[in-house]
């Protein structure tokens, strides 16, 4: 069953959808922190209203089609399947919309509701960048201030992002405490929110964080999911096998998901960061070895360590380094409607450098974790079977960074 999704022409299946108090299942929930409770509140009526408003739908369609791109194309990848041998692999082209991400389908959408509320500040954290750069697009579009709160570790990394923010006018504010990546980020993030409710809204990143934002985040990119079925329908003539999609905090999993929850015969598996391996302390699979816990004034599957605090974490993308995941990914494995599997840097590596150049396409380092699985799999199908992936973004971010990893 779907809930029509009056902005897209979509809609979020009940399996994704919160009940009162923002729970899916055991996970999710809502702050429990008074000022930032209002806070929630506030925003979640301005999101529950500005849904309905004709002069809203009537935006996004028009930003969506002529600032966007959308649709983004589905692409079969010839080339790697002859490679790979067996099913046959294609891609949604998220990394050809504008800012070169999925990211852009949620931050026009937030953006927008943060002018009417008012707002003169959107503030956000981001990982490797696409994000920020995506929220700090939407911000300039719309005569708005943002800030950007980026860990060291990231700055470092991803660098070219840090640029594009830069010159689209942000402010981006470093983050140097712990590990100094996403987690930390996040942290700094609602610290200053905080002090700042009144002016500013705080435009999460990811399908997860306190209610409303999982259920917000994932209705906005429910685009992608609902196009890819279609397109995939009118290009083949049937349903893919299976679809796939990389999870960190999962927003674009669950938007590449949301087109098939009513197709049981359709296997939805998400690609966790098993960085240096699941035997060593330095990855990020929050499914495969989390625990039911909470971060970040929701519940999920986190990592902790051995005084129950959330556990640093590793992944090769930044976009993905992150101890928690979105309470609605939690509650699909509770109930079977989603596989969950993980994809080491190395595999990684080798996704990459094999769709750069097979396809010429450079995907994003969180992208390939997803392509490396289907990789992986793909050689165990028949060639009359077929894999689809959203490649949620590109990889010009990750480019200085992998000279340095493989020799070319």
């Amino acid at each position: 069953m779907t809930t029509q999704n009056t902005a897209t022409g979509y809609g979020l299946h009940q399996s994704i959808l919160p009940n009162s108090e923002g729970l899916y299942g055991e996970f999710g929930g809502k702050i429990a922190h008074p000022e930032l409770a209002k806070a929630m509140s506030e925003i979640e009526v301005g999101f529950r209203e500005i849904i309905k408003d004709d002069d809203f739908i009537a935006e996004m369609k028009r930003l969506r089609e002529t600032y966007v791109g959308r649709p983004s194309p589905i692409y079969h990848a010839q080339r790697l399947t002859q490679h790979c041998g067996g099913a046959q692999i294609y891609f949604k082209r998220e990394d050809l919309n504008h800012t070169g991400a999925h990211k852009i389908n949620h931050c026009l959408g937030e953006v927008l509701l943060a002018k009417k509320l008012g707002k003169k500040k959107v503030i956000a954290e981001t990982g490797a960048g696409q994000h920020g750069v995506a929220l700090a697009t939407a911000a300039a579009l719309m005569g708005m201030e943002c800030e950007i709160h980026m860990g060291v570790v990231d700055i470092k990394k991803e660098h070219p992002n840090v640029s594009r923010m830069k010159i689209l006018g942000a402010n981006i504010v470093p983050v140097s405490r712990g590990a100094g990546t996403l987690k930390e980020a996040v942290d700094s993030a609602f610290e200053t929110y905080l002090n700042e409710l009144d002016t500013s809204m705080f435009a999460i990143g990811s399908a997860l964080g306190p209610a409303p934002y999982p259920e917000m985040v994932s209705y906005f990119q429910s685009v992608v999911g609902h196009e890819a079925r279609a397109q995939f329908l009118a290009t083949t003539g049937k349903l893919p096998n299976k679809v796939v999609a990389c999870v960190g905090g999962g927003s674009n999993a669950i938007g590449m998901f949301s087109g098939f929850f009513d197709d049981a015969e359709v296997q939805k598996i998400g690609v966790e960061p098993a960085g240096e391996g699941l035997d060593t302390p330095n990855h990020a699979a929050t499914m495969s070895l989390g625990v039911k816990g909470e971060i970040h004034g929701f519940k999920c599957y986190v990592l902790l360590d051995e005084k129950g605090e959330p556990a640093p974490v590793h992944s090769i993308a930044s976009g993905l380094d992150y101890p928690g995941v979105g309470p609605q990914h939690s509650h699909l494995r509770d109930l079977q409607l989603a596989t969950y599997e993980s994809a080491t840097d190395a595999e990684c590596l080798e996704a990459f450098m094999a769709l750069s150049r097979l396809e010429g396409i450079i995907p994003a380092l969180e992208s390939a974790h997803a392509i490396a699985y289907a990789m992986k799999i793909a050689k165990d199908m028949s060639a009359d079977e077929t894999i689809l992936v959203n490649l949620s973004g590109r990889g010009d971010k990750d480019i200085d960074f992998i000279l340095d990893k493989v020799k070319l």
